[in-house]
């Protein structure tokens, strides 16, 4: 009973943090610096994030790893595989659809390998809760994210700097008992709410 308790209160937790955050928070020059351009390079970066309770990915993965492998030979080392294949295929292909959905009117595409694109926006993977639906209970995923916009010829020179916190992840009819796929909308909506905030600034 205690258990149970204390699930729905982290997760009533996590639902009102994730409410109140999401919104873009720009702290270093403007989005419409990319006013007039026609395509962005885009990059991942998950090099420094924390995951869940771990505070590295690395140790989230080794627990994940001996867990799995423990209940069924192979399965851990199938699972860092999958881990690995939606950090650089899933993901970024849910962020660029929805960012490149909104920002279609604006004649703006966003890609990756675009080396000779004036600008560059560097998504930064800060936080990742992978969130879980065990039939009877639930919790979403969420991400936490930093934007830079920098230039692709020199990435050390930065032109914006943002920030966003806690964008939810999870499957509107339910059915999202998959990690990958919780994680995935929260990409998908960062891109959406991204595309959203870049619009505005540059009416």
């Amino acid at each position: 009973m205690k258990i149970g308790k204390l699930m729905i209160l982290s997760v009533a937790l996590l639902v009102g943090t994730i409410g109140f955050a999401q919104k873009i928070m720009v702290t270093e020059g403007v989005w419409s610096v990319l006013k007039g351009q026609k395509k962005v390079n885009i990059e991942y970066d998950y090099s420094a994030m924390e995951v869940g309770d771990f505070p590295s990915e690395e140790d989230y993965k080794k627990k994940k790893i001996k867990e799995y492998n423990g209940k069924e030979k192979g399965r851990g080392d199938k699972w860092e595989q999958s881990w690995e294949r939606d950090k650089s295929v899933r993901y970024p292909e849910k962020f660029e659809e929805l960012i490149n959905k909104g920002m279609a009117s604006n004649g703006i595409s966003f890609a990756q390998n675009l080396t000779d694109a004036k600008y560059t926006l560097i998504v930064k993977t800060k936080f990742i809760e992978p969130g879980f639906n065990v039939g009877v209970a639930s919790k979403p995923a969420a991400v936490s994210f930093e934007y830079f916009i920098v230039e692709t010829a020199d990435k050390s020179s930065m032109v914006v700097k943002a920030s966003q916190k806690f964008v939810p992840g999870a499957n509107a009819m339910g059915m999202d008992f998959d990690t990958g796929g919780r994680i995935a909308e929260s990409y998908a909506k960062g891109g959406k709410m991204l595309a959203a905030d870049m619009k505005k600034a540059m009416k």
